[in-house]
């Protein structure tokens, strides 16, 4: 009884599609994660730095998510807002959000790094236009690109690094994220499941050129084989309940 109780209660803590729309990948001091789940009929993501190092220099702010939606098209941009415990440093005024939809941009029927071909960004990479999930546009032209508004990490010291990441000059200051945004999409199929067969090529890109690190997913092989095991596990535990 207490091995079926077990089983029981790691399903309903850990359930599979849980572990199926978290994505993260990490190298070296770089490390970051997108969480896709479904708010009504809405797409929720939330993009963040999740790396604990100091932020020096702009190949180390996150500007970007590439994705592919597996048979869905190009999707609506809603809203996008800081996270709780999330602040912009270097903010000009009325820049601090939370809306900061006017310095980030959705765009699909693109060709990413790996062949993704949707993705949101703070940057313009030849990709992307203007801010589109609406609100104000918070600094500079109204077409997203440069550093602005990029997210630093979680464990960034503003006074420390090279000019880009300390503000910019005086004069023209640089806002940045510290540490996580979420945007809505709109425009999802009735039943749409975001688990890991249906978003694929997820990467997430620094710095403000393609040039620049882009971290890919690894292939989730480890959440399955966790899925599997705790079906395993559930499994054995009834067999236990029945002797």
């Amino acid at each position: 009884m207490k091995k079926f109780s077990l089983a029981v209660f790691l399903l309903l803590m850990f359930p599979m599609t849980s572990y199926a729309s978290l994505f993260t990948a990490s190298s070296g001091d770089l490390a970051a994660s997108v969480d896709f789940s479904l708010v009504g009929r809405n797409l929720r993501v939330i993009l963040t730095n999740t790396s604990t190092a100091d932020v020096l220099a702009p190949g180390q702010v996150l500007t970007a998510v590439f994705f592919d939606i597996v048979g869905v098209g190009g999707l609506t941009p809603v809203s996008a807002n800081l996270n709780t415990g999330s602040t912009v440093l270097f903010a000009p005024a009325g820049g601090s959000g939370p809306n900061v939809g006017g310095e980030w941009a959705y765009a699909s029927g693109i060709t990413g790094p790996g062949a993704a071909t949707e993705g949101i960004s703070s940057s313009g990479f030849g990709l992307f236009g203007s801010g589109n999930f609406g609100g104000t546009n918070l600094q500079g032209p109204a077409a997203v690109g440069g550093l602005q508004y990029g997210i630093t990490s979680a464990g960034d010291n503003p006074l420390t690094g090279n000019t880009p990441v300390m503000g910019g000059s005086k004069g023209d200051p640089t806002a940045l994220i510290k540490n996580s945004v979420v945007f809505l999409l709109s425009g999802l199929p009735v039943g749409f499941d975001p688990s890991v067969e249906n978003v694929k090529n997820v990467s997430f890109q620094y710095g403000t050129a393609l040039t620049d690190k882009n971290l890919p997913v690894p292939e989730p092989a480890t959440m399955l084989l966790l899925g599997c095991g705790l079906i395993g596990l559930a499994g054995f535990g009834r067999k236990q309940l029945l002797k």
